[in-house]
């Protein structure tokens, strides 16, 4: 039986490389399209590393519409798409909203545009916890109504799922929508892990920069909120046990499992951790003083957010398997292994 050939767009960054690499460990082959806006072409050697197989990759902006249907022309036999490609920046989609909506959209639909002319039947959307907004009642479950978004990059989420929801129902088309909580850590390598270009808008990176010297001062945003220690409270998963539901979901969707053509799971691990925990699980395993200071609040957080995981339980046959201490050690290796890859360099 031939391999089935998956298309992750964005499968050079953080969620998306790690995706990849599961996936290929799984049996699956993989073409990788990515821009490189907000990752490095570095990282397809660090996959190759890691599998013993190197992805094909096309470099190309999905906003352009044309070079994406040569690339579909030439990869004629593509099962599945994992789509990653979005700006994620939570503060900056406040600020730009336009660029997000611009972006984000418009990548999805020419996706979906090309899907449906090439008779690609099944997708996989990276959707977010952000289209529960500030929810009254927690843990959210997947059918707790959204809330009106509190930035712009969880509209784009909430139209994204909208898009795919319709789309589904009116075309030959199966989608699954994985609403992630708050992905961190890295991989068992550290060949791979968040490498965000310019400074972080995610704590992780910041708390691993902030301890290497990279970064003079970590900022907490605000520590006034209705929080047992007045931090934001956010679900955090490790992004292996996340790129691993990716797999399932493919598995999923080629295997005929689907019940219906849209389906949806909340992807964390049900806990509960704020920042302030994070920040002192960091220091405790990792034996690192981080050197942080309490800032204002920052437009677009929601209070708290954190899962009701059972339907991917039960249905996907997914749970996370990964806690806070291989969060944080796995985040810290990373960091220091990077350091260590760019001395060499």
């Amino acid at each position: 039986m031939s391999r089935q050939k998956i298309l992750v767009t964005g499968g050079l960054g953080f969620i998306g490389s790690h995706t990849v690499a599961e996936l290929q460990q799984a049996g699956y082959d993989v073409v990788i399209l990515d821009d490189l806006s907000n990752s490095s072409l570095q990282v397809l050697d660090r996959i190759e590393k890691i599998t013993a197989a190197k992805p094909m990759f096309y470099q190309i902006n999905m906003l352009g519409k044309n070079r994406l249907k040569e690339m579909f022309s030439a990869e004629s036999d593509i099962a599945a798409v994992i789509h990653f490609v979005a700006f994620k920046a939570v503060g900056e989609s406040v600020k730009e909203p336009l660029k997000y909506f611009h972006n984000n959209l418009l990548s999805l639909i020419h996706l979906l545009e090309c899907m449906e002319e090439y008779g690609i039947e099944n997708i996989v959307f990276s959707s977010s916890a952000t289209v529960y907004g500030d929810p009254v009642e927690l843990p959210v479950t997947e059918s707790t109504p959204f809330k009106k978004a509190l930035s712009s990059y969880g509209s784009t989420k909430q139209m994204g799922e909208e898009i795919l929801e319709k789309t589904s129902a009116a075309k030959n088309i199966k989608a699954i929508a994985l609403r992630y909580f708050n992905p961190v850590g890295a991989h068992a390598s550290s060949l791979i892990g968040e490498l965000p270009l310019g400074i972080p808008n995610n704590l992780m990176p910041f708390i691993t920069q902030t301890a290497a010297g990279l970064r003079g001062l970590l900022t907490v945003f605000g520590n006034d909120y209705d929080t047992p220690d007045g931090t934001c409270l956010r679900d955090y998963i490790h992004v292996v046990d996340l790129a691993k539901a990716h797999v399932k979901s493919c598995d999923r969707l080629l295997q005929a499992g689907m019940t219906e053509k849209y389906e949806v799971y909340n992807i964390g691990t049900g806990n509960a951790i704020s920042v302030m925990e994070m920040i002192k699980a960091f220091e405790e395993h990792n034996q690192v003083k981080l050197n942080y200071k309490i800032g204002e609040r920052r437009a677009g957080d929601a209070t708290a957010v954190y899962a009701d995981v059972k339907k991917a339980a039960q249905v996907l046959g997914w749970k996370a398997e990964l806690g806070l201490q291989e969060m944080v050690t796995s985040a810290w290796n990373w960091q220091t292994n990077l350091m260590e890859m760019t001395t060499v360099l």
